[in-house]
């Protein structure tokens, strides 16, 4: 019990910080967007982020959703009872049901664009492997890390939020699946979540 303590202590400055990073962007409760979620005293909430307004509001000048890449907001309130370690799986799935795994916030800076979001398909086979690049493209800006969703410890009666980055084009119907949260003290993992994106 002490040590699960001490974690959750020496969680909490890096949660501020985080907050910090995050700067003016402040979203609103996960209760007061639509499509919220709430088991055993957690609530979750992911809210996609297509429109200039919603870009401006979390990353300024840049929106990545007109360089293919769909961020979702996701946040969380843990009214469990106990803190909460969050080793979570992330994925879109489109209303024909194909899952893609979120992008690496981290590799957004090479990340070059392309002229429309591409459309989910079944997954392709690549014989050789794409080189990547060390050119630096338009997400090259440290909202896109910062916002990111990367507390991996949530104390008991606070709220995290941050953003996953898909490739993928926004279509009404989808979600997002969340899977991976378990109870810090005991282990114990809580059932995954299905939330619809409605962006609202």
């Amino acid at each position: 019990m002490k040590r699960v303590a001490l974690i959750v202590l020496l969680s909490i400055p890096a949660a501020v910080a985080a907050d910090k990073d995050k700067g003016r962007f402040v979203p609103g409760p996960a209760s007061s967007y639509a499509g919220h979620q709430t088991q055993e005293g957690i609530t979750i909430a992911a809210v996609p982020y297509i429109t200039e307004e919603q870009a401006k509001s979390a990353f300024g000048k840049v929106n990545p959703y007109e360089h293919g890449i769909l961020p979702v907001l996701v946040i969380i309130e843990n009214r469990s009872g106990s803190a909460l370690r969050l080793n979570m799986k992330v994925q879109f799935v489109d209303p024909e049901n194909h899952h893609l795994d979120a992008y690496p916030a981290a590799d957004l800076i090479y990340y070059q664009g392309v002229k429309k979001p591409p459309h989910i398909g079944p997954p392709t086979v690549l014989l050789i492997p794409l080189p990547r690049s060390h050119k630096k493209g338009p997400l090259n800006t440290p909202e896109i890390t910062n916002r990111a969703l990367s507390v991996t410890l949530l104390p008991n009666s606070e709220t995290v939020y941050g953003f996953f980055y898909f490739e993928a084009e926004y279509t009404p119907g989808s979600l997002l699946y969340l899977n991976g949260l378990s109870n810090a003290s005991t282990g114990k993992p809580y059932f995954y979540f299905d939330l619809p994106l409605d962006g609202k």
